[in-house]
């Protein structure tokens, strides 16, 4: 019988979908493992980055149902965003229809490839049942002061013309498009994640040996707690008179008390709220206006490369010695840090240094080694001796500072404080395709919000989307309606909210019970039941964009009475990217790989074999095209060889010490097969290991001829393989196995017992031959074997030594 994969596969696709063969069961009794990759955008084809992270999860799933799991492998699709609108805008499509017909499509490429999934739990996050349970939480968030309105300095992205989340904004670009970013004041929501920022650092402490230390770190670091000191900076009465008594102080943090007394000057960020006085009130001449303009509108990376600044004028006085201290704006100080404003130590901070030194401001030193001077070319940034310091002299840099801390604290012009670098989500975006914030804007009551009762709040289908202004602010109905409140007339709210807030909970709707799905976002019975993900599936791009928000999402849930759990993921598993000649696969550079190509020329089989064998999960893929020719071949080679099995509803029973040699290794290699395979599902995660002890094996069964052996080997091969190339693998179970094999499997410790062993043998230490011998044989027999072996090196000489190390090696001592 040949191996054709379409006919092959397309039956096992069939009976899968007939006999819903991957739905979970509802015996809440049984045993769990709830199996997730992240959900896809319908961007309309699959590329290998999602068989890649689909494969990976599907084989987790297939293994754990094989244990005898209740296994919950959930898809869906993150179908809000930016690209429905922009691909709208280009084939004059509505955003929907393109959405949806992707979905169809995509769903087609994912049912090709075998992929496991419960097809009864299926949904997008543009459905409006699940936008509607989405308002009512956002609703629930704002009750709860969690969900807040103000106008603020946002990232905005000149292509997309939306507002951007910090954490949207990579190296100064937009996340999605690269386009630079820009600063622009509006009106937008926020979460108050901020309020969550010291649980979500101690909880990382939780996942520790289920994510990845790198994950852990950059989240760590995303947060950015720091301890020190704040305390105001006082201006001069000069100063106060420029600023016609509007402003006293201004208030800085610093991690770096210790360099107190070497403050030479203090920088305010552009979009502080003295320089924006200064601007209104026309204090600062029209060229260091639009020099402050320039600086606001680039982005926050570039203003990190040369640093640039601008004096102001001012003066404010140190609060420990009195010296007047000049202000600058700085472009290197930022808003989204403290303040926005620092004060400048340049002897012992670098970036202080190059801008002391560009415009020619003090530098006063505070701080030298323990045993010797500074290098007063540059900052010195190490730990040292106090000095220039006042009553702190002499003093451990390091240890003064809870010194001068206390001291500031005593004096009371100073306190303790503890910083974050996390800022709360910014929210809104001014875009169509997105889930509408259920709010409302009262001339008579101001914002409130919509009821309940009247979700879901959905978009208007009769949209124009030209990529100009927001399409729901310039619908001619849709956002007229009645106050909740009063009755009046209102205009509800046109902004739309970042997706990531649909993939911030996505993972609780797939709880939620088939038969319950119209009524309720997730059951608590359910919830109970199948939570925290036992395994979660996807790209380290998001580490501080998603995953931190669905732990966001996931503690207020717990807090507004939903579950009862602090961490919705167990275990992360971060793949790596697929590369082509050396990069990552894109249209534009022309080195994609179309998934269906794959299928139509080999099967879905080969496809997966390839992507799991190719590289271990977590490292980047390189693909190589005779490699998957090469997987094709292994799959024919299997599947032909099953020719070998004689067909049996059980296992053989095998008398293991009636082999030959041959027969016994062939079983020893399968069995470590196995081993291997429970090691790589369960712990490791390295395919590539257990597709090539699978291989090992093949080549171990090939070697004899025992009908018996054959017959187990495939029992347990097409068993540990049913997971990756799960077609051949149902084909070959069930013509010769009734499926009786795709269970657990039983390791027997009789195969791994050794009848015999290999000895090295050595005359003076150089090896020189091998000898065979029963485990058991004794030290004289071992001897003369191994003389018998090395006879020629043996010949004229006098044997000295004799020496047998057990289980290693002889080693035979002469002279001549």
């Amino acid at each position: 019988m040949e191996y054709n994969s379409k006919e092959i596969e397309k039956k096992w696709q069939d009976y899968w979908k007939e006999n819903d063969s991957f739905e979970p069961s509802e015996d809440f009794t049984k045993e769990k493992k709830y199996i997730l990759s992240m959900f896809p955008f319908p961007s309309g084809r699959l590329h290998m980055g999602h068989v890649r992270n689909y494969s990976i999860s599907d084989a987790f799933a297939r293994y754990h149902r094989q244990q005898g799991k209740n296994v919950l492998h959930p898809i869906g699709f993150d179908s809000f965003g930016m690209p429905a609108e922009n691909a709208a805008i280009k084939n004059n499509a509505n955003p929907k229809t393109w959405t949806y017909d992707n979905i169809d499509y995509m769903k087609n490429e994912f049912y090709s490839l075998g992929f496991s999934f419960s097809r009864k739990r299926e949904m997008a996050t543009s459905d409006e049942l699940y936008t509607k349970f989405e308002q009512s939480f956002i609703i629930d968030m704002y009750e709860k002061g969690l969900l807040y309105r103000e106008k603020g300095l946002l990232n905005w992205c000149p292509h997309d013309q939306t507002v951007l989340a910090n954490e949207q904004v990579i190296d100064g670009c937009c996340w999605r498009c690269d386009t630079p970013v820009v600063k622009k004041d509006m009106n937008q929501y926020y979460f108050k994640i901020t309020q969550y920022a010291d649980e979500l650092l101690e909880d990382l402490k939780k996942l520790e040996g289920g994510w990845p230390k790198q994950v852990l770190t950059m989240q760590d670091n995303w947060i950015g707690k720091s301890n020190g000191l704040a305390f105001d900076l006082s201006f001069d009465d000069s100063s106060k008179e420029r600023l016609n008594s509007k402003f006293d102080s201004f208030d800085v943090f610093t991690t770096r008390p210790d360099t107190i007394y070497g403050v030479s000057y203090t920088a305010l960020a552009p979009e502080h709220a003295i320089v924006t006085y200064m601007i209104e009130n026309n204090l600062l001449s029209d060229e260091i206006i639009s020099e402050i303009k320039k600086m606001k509108t680039t982005s926050s990376i570039d203003r990190q490369k040369e640093k640039s600044g601008i004096s102001l004028g001012l003066n404010v006085i140190h609060p420990l010695t009195g010296k007047s201290i000049p202000v600058w704006i700085a472009n290197f100080v930022l808003m989204d840090y403290g303040s926005g404003a620092v004060m400048a130590v340049p002897a012992h901070d670098d970036r202080d240094y190059d801008f002391a030194k560009k415009y020619d401001l003090e530098i006063n030193a505070v701080i030298k080694p323990f045993d010797g001077e500074a290098d007063d070319t540059k900052a010195y940034t190490e730990v040292g001796e106090l000095f220039n310091s006042g009553e702190f002299d002499g003093m451990n840099s390091k240890k003064s500072q809870y010194n001068i801390i206390k001291h500031f604290e005593e004096k009371k012009i100073g306190k303790k404080t503890t910083n974050y670098k996390l800022k709360d989500w910014g929210v809104s975006r001014q875009r169509y395709w997105g889930a509408p914030i259920p709010f409302i804007h009262c001339e008579d009551c101001g914002l409130v919000m919509e009821k309940k009762e009247n979700l879901p709040i959905a978009l208007p289908d009769d949209v124009e989307i030209t990529g100009e202004g927001n399409p729901l602010d310039n619908h001619p109905t849709w956002k007229h309606c009645k106050c909740s409140a009063c009755g009046k007339d209102a205009i509800r709210e046109t902004d739309t909210m970042d997706t990531f807030v649909e993939s911030s909970w996505y993972f609780l709707r797939f709880c939620a019970s088939p038969e319950n799905m119209q009524d309720e976002a997730f059951s608590a019975e359910q919830i109970k039941y199948w939570m925290g993900v036992d395994n979660y599936i996807g790209g380290i791009e998001h580490a501080v964009l998603h995953l931190l928000y669905a732990r966001f999402f996931t503690k207020v849930f717990r807090d507004l009475g939903y579950l009862d759990f602090d961490e919705p993921f167990d275990n992360l598993l971060t793949q790596g990217m697929v590369l082509k000649d050396g990069s990552k696969m894109s249209k534009s550079k022309g080195n994609t790989v179309d998934p269906d190509e794959i299928i139509e020329k080999f099967g879905a089989d080969t496809a997966r074999l390839f992507i799991l064998f190719a590289a271990p999960p977590t490292q980047e893929l390189e693909w190589n095209d005779s490699g998957v020719e090469g997987s094709h071949k292994f799959i024919k080679r299997f599947f032909d060889r099953s020719s070998n099995i004689v067909a049996c509803e059980s296992i053989p029973k095998i008398a293991h010490a009636e082999l030959s040699k041959d027969e016994k290794f062939a079983r020893k290699k399968v069995y470590e097969a196995l081993v291997r395979a429970n090691d790589v599902y369960n712990e490791k995660f390295t395919f590539n290991t257990l597709i090539a002890g699978t291989m090992e094996a093949m080549n171990a069964l090939n070697a004899q001829s025992n009908s018996d052996v054959w017959s187990e080997g495939y029992w347990i091969l097409a068993s540990i393989m049913e997971p990756v190339i799960p077609h051949v693998a149902c084909e070959i179970s069930e013509k010769y196995f009734s499926l009786n094999n795709l269970t657990k499997q039983t390791v027997l410790d009789e195969v791994f017992v050794e009848d015999s062993i290999t000895l090295g043998v050595s005359i003076n230490g150089k090896r020189r031959a091998e000898i065979e011998v029963a485990v058991d044989e004794s030290k004289e027999n071992i001897i003369a074997l191994a003389k018998e072996k090395t006879a020629k090196w043996l010949e004229g000489m006098i044997v000295v030594k004799e020496i047998v190390v057990p289980k290693k090696l002889v080693n035979i001592v002469v002279k001549g």
